[in-house]
């Protein structure tokens, strides 16, 4: 009963939140007019032209096969990082200011080393965006590593428990929900690394898209490019959120 009581306030404040969120945006196309904002409904139009374009779709297979393979790079590779360096007392207290240091650093400094190593092309676009969800991901499982109680490893050295076994039945299930947590920064910072990488050197790619848009100033262009990618990401973003606090319930 408590559940179905919660859904329909839950759902009320969605609703207000997106009149709230429509309302304003008229506000802000009076406020600075159609030089700098298009109106919702014109957006929503164009956004609706968008996907059902033909030239529309190439662009988002290709921005989509790029974004993939980022997030197979960073995500299992940022795993690896961190449980390798999470895993290991000293090997963390030495590298995690490292990677805290490097993750500071602003990765469109690095862009034209990532053009001289992989040239242009999808290469340097999934390097470029593996490269801004890695570090969040390895530092997130780092701390969860760090931030599992000691009585549960002290539990599994009573049992005599093997490292694998330790890390498979011990710290895997209790770092487990700060890990997802980290999955879900990664994948939005992967999204953002992607899109940046198409927006500097790509002829291909809703990147590619939005800087043309930019350039002829369409500004329901812009407008609609950014609402699908806002969409996109808001609808992953919520479904790992989901995960992520089941996980934490548990």
């Amino acid at each position: 009963m408590s559940g179905w009581g919660r859904a329909p306030g839950r759902w009320l404040d969605y609703v207000i939140l997106v009149m709230g969120l429509w309302l304003a945006w008229l506000l802000l196309f009076q406020w600075a007019g159609s030089e700098a904002v298009s109106p919702p409904g014109e957006t929503l139009r164009r956004a609706g032209e968008y996907l059902a374009s033909a030239q529309f779709w190439p662009h988002a297979a290709a921005t989509g096969l790029a974004f993939l393979y980022a997030c197979v790079i960073a995500l299992l590779g940022g795993l690896a990082v961190g449980l390798a360096l999470g895993g290991n007392r000293l090997a963390g207290q030495v590298g995690e200011p490292i990677l805290s240091a490097l993750y500071s650093v602003p990765k469109i400094t690095l862009y034209p080393v990532i053009l001289l190593v992989f040239g242009l092309g999808i290469s340097a676009k999934v390097a470029f965006g593996a490269l801004h969800g890695l570090f969040p991901v390895a530092l997130f499982t780092i701390g969860a590593l760090k931030n599992t109680r000691s009585v549960l490893l002290k539990t599994a050295r009573v049992l005599r428990l093997s490292p694998i076994a330790t890390a498979r039945t011990v710290l895997l299930p209790a770092a487990l929900p700060e890990i997802i947590t980290g999955l879900r920064i990664g994948f939005s910072a992967t999204l953002l690394g992607t899109l940046i990488g198409e927006l500097f050197a790509s002829d291909q790619g809703l990147g590619f898209m939005l800087i043309r848009a930019m350039e002829a100033h369409k500004v329901p262009d812009i407008m609609a490019l950014t609402l699908l990618l806002f969409s996109f990401a808001a609808i992953a973003n919520t479904l790992l959120l989901v995960v992520e606090r089941r996980l934490h319930r548990q």
